[in-house]
């Protein structure tokens, strides 16, 4: 029997160790607000609800001492967005995100100030290449 279709990724689970210092990182660094809309549920110890502008792309904070990571999240962009999050996690971050050449595709690597760690990668690798000067 076939498994039924999904429609994408709702939301991530990210443990963090102080869910305001977390919630402006967020901000900051990769543009995610508070979903004023699920806010209720950060009451007792559940999730605060972050949304990029978008709003396609949604985390979970929760409140938790930290724990070992196993998984990471990764996040597309193009060519030119991946240039556009070098220079801006470079800024943000004070020094420049790991770069990894797939052959196929062009990553960036870096964690949150709880160790979470994220990858912003571009499947238009020759474009990403030449902006790069690589």
């Amino acid at each position: 029997m076939a498994a039924p279709a999904l429609s994408g990724i709702d939301h991530v689970h990210v443990m963090v160790a102080d869910r305001a210092a977390a919630t402006g990182w967020y901000r900051r660094v990769l543009g995610f607000e508070v979903m004023p809309e699920y806010a209720h549920w950060a009451e007792g110890g559940g999730p605060l609800t972050l949304a990029d502008a978008a709003g396609s792309v949604h985390l979970a904070l929760f409140e938790r001492p930290p724990m070992p990571t196993r998984s990471t999240v990764a996040l597309r962009t193009s060519a030119a967005g991946l240039l556009a999050w070098q220079q801006h996690l470079t800024h943000e971050l004070g020094r420049a995100p790991a770069l990894e050449d797939h052959v196929q595709s062009l990553s960036l690597y870096f964690s949150d100030p709880d160790g979470n760690p994220y990858e912003i990668t571009t499947y238009e690798a020759g474009a990403a290449r030449a902006a790069l000067g690589r």
